[in-house]
Parts: C-alpha cells; structure tokens; sequence
C-alpha cells in the first residue's frame, strides 16, 4: 500500500509526498515518506512518518 499526502497552505496544493510501507527499527510498522518543496522561492525539506499504533511486538516475542 501507499499514501499520498497533500501539502496545502490556505487550501491550495503545494507540495505531494509519497508514504511508503515501513518496518521501523523500533519494531512498529507504518508508512514514511520525504522529500522537497518550494514555498515562496524558499526550499524546505520534508517528511511524513505514519506509525501504526500498537503495532510493536511484545518484548518476549522478538527473542524468538
């Protein structure tokens, strides 16, 4: 699966970024996305993590 995200300032569009699927090293699984856009003539990198909510395997279990 992949997420798109919009980046809006006062409701128009000014950037996209692209979440793909991702195994953090924590454990959890979500989606991260990153990348760069232009606001005003200014360039800012940015980034989007969705971390699925308990999702992270019991300490127990990642021994096996």
């Amino acid at each position: 699966m992949v997420i798109t995200v919009e980046l809006k300032i006062d409701g128009k569009v000014v950037g996209m970024l692209v979440a793909n699927e991702k195994s953090f090293k924590t454990g959890s699984r979500g989606f991260h996305g990153q990348g760069k856009i232009e606001i005003e003539g200014k360039r800012y990198q940015t980034q989007v993590q969705l971390v699925e909510i308990g999702s992270k395997k019991p300490a127990e279990e990642k021994s096996s």
